[in-house]
């Protein structure tokens, strides 16, 4: 390792800036994958998806007040 290292320190600024980028893009992609995959193994246990749905509840509630809220203005505006 610290002979890559030592390698590494003798390139110029521009190419150790490019080998930068290239490992940032490559843990990137990996860290994708690994989210992808644990999101298909969340998304496929039953107990998960009634989980979901429960937590859910509440957004759809706030939705529709605020639904019904802008169709309360809406009407009020258009009688006007």
């Amino acid at each position: 390792m610290k002979k890559i290292i030592h390698k590494l320190r003798k390139r110029p600024e521009a190419e150790r800036r490019h080998i930068l980028n290239l490992l940032m893009i490559i843990v990137v992609i990996i860290m994708l994958a690994l989210w992808v995959f644990s999101l298909s193994i969340s998304f496929s246990n039953k107990d998960a998806k009634i989980k979901m749905q429960q937590d859910l509840k509440p957004f759809t509630v706030l939705k529709d007040n605020i639904v019904g809220g802008y169709n309360s203005v809406s009407d009020k505006n258009s009688n006007q």
